[in-house]
Parts: C-alpha cells; structure tokens; sequence
C-alpha cells in the first residue's frame, strides 16, 4: 500500500532512526524560530519605538502563518518532483536567513515581510519531514515515530519561551532572533551529509541503482516501482479527489483547519493572554514552556497509543480533552493549579494535530503522500492566519477571557470533523495504490 510496508519491524530501524533524528533536529529549529515571535510578543509590545499595539500584533503574527500556507501548499507538488532532501535543505535555508532579517528589521513592516519569508520556509519544512519519516517508518511503528518527530516542535516552544525568558530582560526581543542562524551552520550540513533521500521518490524517479544501493546499506527493500508512479504537479493534487478521495480529503482539510487554528492561536498569544489575567511576565512566558512540556509528553502518548487503536480515534479523544483544557485556561485560579491546566492542555493539544497528520500519510500512497500532507497543511494555515488574529482583536478588546473560549469551542469543533472524515475514508480509496484505506 505504501512505501511504509517495505520496511517491516524489525528490519530498517538503523535507518528510520537516522531519518527520524535528522528531522528532528530541523523540526526543533522549525519550532524554536515558529514559537519565537509569541515567546518575545510581551517584548515587542513593551518597545515603544516600535509602536505595536494589541490589535497589531495578531496581524504581525499572521504574516508567518500566511507565508506558512503558501510553502506548505507548494512543498508537495515541489517535493514530489524535486526530491524530500533537496526541498528540506532549502526551507532550512530560507527561515534561517529571515530570521536574521527579523532581527535587523528597521520597521514593523520590513520584520512583518521577514516574517512572511520565514513561514515560506517554515510551511514547506514540517509536511516534508512527517512524509520522510512515514516512508521510512517499520510497519506498526508509523504513528509513534511521526509523534516521536513532532516532539521537536514541543521542545522548540520550550526552547523559545526559555529564550524568552533569559534574552527579553538581558538582551532585548531582537537578540532572540538570532538563534534562528544556527541552523545554517548546524541542521544543514548534517541534512546534507547524512540525510538519506526517499526511497520511493528514487525509484519513481528512475534512479534505481542509487535507490538499491542505499536499501542494501540499510538492509531494506527496494519499492515497487508501480506503487511509485509519479505524474504531474497537477496529477498528485487531483489523485486527492479520485474515487471517493474527495470527502476525506475536504474533511481532513477541515479538521486541519481547527487544529492549527488552536495550535497557533494558543501558542502565540498564550503568554499574553496570562499576562493579562493578572499574571507577572515570568509566570505568563513559563506557562509557554509548561504548556510545550505537555506537547512532548502527548506526542509521546498519542503515537503509541495510535499505533493501536488508530490515528482517528486518538485525534478525536485528543481534540475534546483539548476543550476542557483550554477553556479551564480562562478561569484565574490559584498558580500551582494554573500550572497544572496548561500542562494538561498542552498534552492534548499539539499531538491531536499530529494525529491529523498521521492519518493522512496512511490514507495516500507514495504518489500523493506528500501533497496530500503539504495540502492538509496548507489549508490548515487559513486556521494558523485567522488564530493569531482572533487572539489579538480579543485582547485589544480587554476579551482574553473569551479567546479561551473561542478556542475551546474550536476544538470540540474539530472533535466532530475528524470523526466525519474517519468515517468518509472508510469506502475511498488510497491515492496512488489502488487497495482500500484502513478503517482507523
């Protein structure tokens, strides 16, 4: 059904480690310069040269998620054409340098740019990755091990708030900024040097040998090559509305659309949101950790507990404890019980995406994995643009209270379509392998 049925358990994990390291350390970096802007927002806010106001800011923070959009999009066809390597080396380039252009941004508008630029990058990067390592994933393992990746996002939110904490009161919001060079010099020559290609794009490429010699180094098989077919940017998008494809695929863009809504929103606008309930901004900047320390543990949860029951079921569960979490998010309580709130809710909510994610790459086949992961997540950026946004017209409205809600009833939202496109995908098709989709 899918290159993932090459590699059995057992054999290829040498391999699939490799990939799933590699991924991981660029997922971090990807996380780090993502949560950086909500992790330095109280910052921006307090400079008055600036001149960022509430209402402003949640515009500010859409410009990464709206470039975002348009690099999550374009990977898949690009990458399906291109190659996962060569599409993943670039997108690190392209937000290492905007990064650097935030921190040297003379004006609101020129850092706004820089960070449209930045989620060019940043959109193409994560689909490419959970793609990689779901064709490279031993059977029975796939959900664990794209949880396992999607950790990297958590910890780089616990890496940005941590950042926020030290740089905003030593250095300065710009100083942050800089971290986000480091890849250049550390994630890009190892992707480069040690990063293996797809099998699958190998051989649907006619570079077979090359293909044969990296399954013989790693004790793998080879794909077959009707499996592998590749055709036109055009014709991957449309293998996503093929017999029966189509419900599913609206269903889960749908759904997607919730969850980033919710990820993004919370993400950045958390510390800020806190900040106003009455909390000092240690407290507020440590909740952007707590909250990502949650992240790693559900993804860690949520993985293996998807590789029983099924991605779907896991989502659902995940996106209605996510309600109750972040809707507790706006009642002021004592701080140790705060505390334990966001961790909850940060258990739940990052890993039901993932989950999203992981059931797309086990509902499309090698010809369309990669567009239809980049498509789920690109539509899903309509939701990472309007959350950022929805926060920041609630705060400047003195309404942070309300942002909790708005975001909970998003989630019980999304609690429903993802059940809808889990039932939809039980009589479709999987997209460039002919055989039915699994049930779960």
């Amino acid at each position: 059904m899918s290159s993932s049925s090459v590699i059995t358990a057992g054999r290829g994990n040498r391999l699939a480690r490799l990939v799933v390291a590699i991924c991981w350390l660029v997922v971090l970096f990807d996380g780090v310069d993502l949560f950086i802007y909500g992790a330095v927002l109280p910052g921006m806010l307090d400079d008055r040269s600036l001149g960022l106001t509430p209402a402003m800011a949640g515009g500010l923070g859409s410009y990464a998620t709206f470039g975002m959009l348009i690099g999550a999009v374009a990977s898949g066809p690009l990458t399906d054409r291109l190659g996962r390597k060569a599409i993943i080396i670039a997108d690190t380039v392209i937000f290492s340098l905007a990064s650097v252009a935030c921190a040297v941004a003379p004006s609101i508008g020129a850092f706004g740019w820089a960070r449209f630029v930045a989620g060019l990058g940043l959109g193409g990067l994560l689909p490419i990755a959970l793609t990689l390592v779901a064709e490279y994933a031993p059977t029975g393992r796939r959900n664990l091990m794209i949880g396992s990746l999607m950790t990297a996002h958590q910890v780089g939110g616990i890496v940005a708030g941590s950042l926020g904490l030290y740089l905003l009161n030593n250095h300065g919001w710009r100083s942050a900024y800089w971290v986000g060079v480091l890849p250049l010099f550390i994630a890009v020559p190892l992707i480069a040097k040690f990063l293996p290609e797809s099998l699958s794009f190998l051989v649907a490429r006619g570079r077979t040998e090359e293909a044969r010699a990296l399954a013989a180094r790693y004790e793998v098989d080879v794909p077959d090559p009707a499996a592998t077919r590749t055709g036109s940017k055009l014709d991957s998008v449309i293998d996503l509305f093929r017999e029966g494809r189509w419900r599913p695929t609206l269903l889960f863009w749908i759904t997607s659309f919730g969850g980033l809504l919710l990820v993004y929103g919370v993400n950045t606008w958390l510390p800020t949101m806190m900040r106003a309930q009455g909390y000092n901004l240690g407290s507020s900047l440590a909740f952007l950790i707590v909250i990502n320390l949650g992240g790693v543990l559900g993804m860690l949860i949520a993985g293996r507990v998807a590789d029983r029951f099924g991605a779907v079921p896991v989502a659902a569960v995940w996106f209605a404890l996510t309600a109750v979490g972040v809707y507790l998010l706006g009642v002021h309580t004592p701080l140790a019980v705060t505390y334990a709130v966001v961790f909850l809710a940060g258990v739940f909510l990052f890993s039901a995406q993932t989950m999203v994610y992981a059931a797309v790459t086990a509902r499309y086949g090698d010809a369309s994995r990669a567009t239809a992961v980049g498509s789920a997540a690109g539509i899903g950026r309509f939701g990472a643009v309007f959350g950022p946004w929805l926060g920041g017209q609630l705060v400047a409205a003195g309404n942070q209270g309300w942002g909790f809600t708005a975001f909970a009833v998003t989630a019980v939202l999304a609690t429903v379509f993802v059940l809808l496109a889990g039932a939809a995908s039980r009589n479709a098709v999987t997209a460039g392998a002919g055989a039915p989709v699994p049930v779960h």
